[in-house]
C-alpha cells in the first residue's frame, strides 16, 4: 500500500484533494496542516508521494521542499505543489527546487488523480 501525504493549512482543500484521489487503489492518506507537521510526518513514516501547498502560516512550502531535497532518504519522494500562485517567478522557483509537478488551484480532480497515478507508477518501476 502506498501512502500519500496531503499538506495544506486549509481543511477544505485537504478534503478536496483526498476526495479527488479516493478512487486510486491501494493508497492510504496522511494529512499535515502545516510545514512543521509535514516534516514530522516525513521523518517518522514512509511517504510515497506528497501534495504540498506553498503558502502556510508556519513554514513556507519552499522551506519544506528545501528540507526534503537536502535529505538523501526523502529527496526521491515525488512532490506535487498545489498553489494559488501562478506567476512565472513562482513557477521557476518551485520547479528549480525539484518538484515533480506544479498545479494551480483550483485544480481539475481528474487531472490531479491522473498525475498522482502516473507518479506512483513511475516510482514503482524505478
Amino acid at each position: 500500500m502506498k501512502t500519500i501525504l496531503i499538506v495544506d493549512d486549509s481543511t477544505t482543500m485537504r478534503r478536496m484533494i483526498r476526495a479527488s484521489l479516493r478512487m486510486i487503489e491501494n493508497v492510504s492518506f496522511e494529512e499535515a496542516v502545516n510545514g512543521l507537521e509535514a516534516i514530522e510526518r516525513l521523518t517518522i513514516g514512509s511517504i510515497d508521494l506528497m501534495t504540498l501547498d506553498l503558502n502556510m502560516p508556519d513554514i513556507h512550502g519552499l522551506e519544506v521542499l528545501k528540507f526534503i531535497k537536502s535529505h538523501q532518504i526523502l529527496n526521491q519522494i515525488p512532490i506535487i505543489v498545489l498553489t494559488t500562485r501562478s506567476d512565472e517567478q513562482t513557477r521557476d522557483i518551485v520547479m528549480s527546487a525539484g518538484v515533480s509537478l506544479l498545479m494551480n488551484k483550483p485544480f481539475e480532480p481528474q487531472q490531479l488523480m491522473a498525475q498522482v497515478v502516473r507518479l506512483l507508477n513511475a516510482q514503482s518501476v524505478a
